[in-house]
């Protein structure tokens, strides 16, 4: 079954040029189906770039996907035209009464910045303590896995010295999870972040399962026994050429950036990279939209509290 997105939102387009199986609101309208309601908090400057890498993740499950985009930054966004966010996103007002299947909170570029400093971040704990009653399944990615754990477990920013940049091999550490279900033993995912995830820190003073990690990048996967909490500190949702994007913008801006490892063949940024982490995204997404919202989730979400009975691993 296909994401179900407003009918003028670029994505349609774009993912469609895909061929990827994108039914417009009018469309989906006329089907007698419950969709999922997948909530998406959008962090990241480029927003449409963004709604692009994480609606082609969803795309990938038989079930049909209600999108609702959220915004908390009331700011004027330089990389997304103000006509865009007007006509696509809500408010935290708007729907701070309804129930959700799914939430999934992007990154941000806020490595170097105290949570203190954030300007938004009154309302990022608002929108995650909310989810506790409201969403069946939250899925944290890069910088916002940083915030979660502070928030949800007391935990305080741990930042790296130098950026971690690149695509970066990883094992599964419970080959018998759900979330990680068919993955190969070993795989691929890139990063892009000055955020530090210690595991012995994480293994004391939290009470989550520690799915999937990398010897150079360190945690990677991290998932609360309930199904509720899901962390990845990496970027499954990246386009190929995202982390070059970056790199060049970078040494443009002067910063000196460190070539990202594993990357651009042969180390050559004039090399074209080649995505190796594509269907373990595709795979994750599909793994969480199945065992850990749709298998989970009341069939009627007017019901004021998340009620969850199966908590198998």
């Amino acid at each position: 079954m296909p994401i179900r997105v407003p009918d003028e939102l670029p994505a349609v387009t774009f993912l469609r040029n895909e061929n990827i199986f994108v039914m417009t609101s009018t469309r989906a309208s006329v089907q007698d189906i419950r969709p999922l309601k997948v909530l998406l908090l959008n962090l990241m400057p480029k927003k449409i770039e963004t709604e692009n890498q994480f609606i082609r993740l969803l795309s990938n499950s038989p079930l049909q996907i209600d999108i609702q985009l959220l915004r908390i930054d009331s700011r004027r966004c330089r990389n997304t035209p103000a006509e865009h966010l007007d006509n696509f996103y809500c408010d935290f007002e708007s729907i701070k009464d309804q129930n959700f299947d799914g939430l999934i909170v992007t990154g941000a570029p806020l490595g170097l910045v105290k949570f203190e400093d954030v300007t938004y971040w009154e309302e990022i704990e608002t929108v995650i303590n909310w989810a506790k009653e409201h969403v069946t399944s939250t899925l944290f990615v890069c910088w916002a896995v940083q915030a979660a754990l502070n928030i949800l477990y007391n935990l305080p920013k741990y930042t790296r010295k130098t950026k971690l940049s690149g695509v970066y091999s990883h094992t599964i550490l419970e080959p018998l999870a759900l979330l990680t279900r068919g993955f190969d033993e070993s795989f691929w995912a890139p990063h892009s972040r000055f955020a530090d995830f210690p595991e012995s820190v994480i293994r004391e003073y939290t009470d989550l399962d520690i799915l999937a990690s990398s010897e150079e990048a360190g945690t990677y996967l991290l998932a609360s026994k309930d199904k509720r909490l899901v962390f990845v500190t990496g970027h499954p949702e990246y386009d190929v050429g995202t982390l070059a994007a970056e790199y060049l913008r970078d040494r443009t801006a002067g910063l000196e950036p460190a070539l990202p490892v594993n990357y651009f063949p042969d180390n050559d940024p004039e090399n074209k990279p080649v995505a190796t982490w594509r269907s373990h995204g595709h795979l994750l997404f599909s793994n969480w939209l199945n065992y850990y919202v749709y298998q989970i989730t009341p069939y009627d979400l007017t019901i004021k509290d998340i009620i969850l009975t199966n908590t198998d691993s």
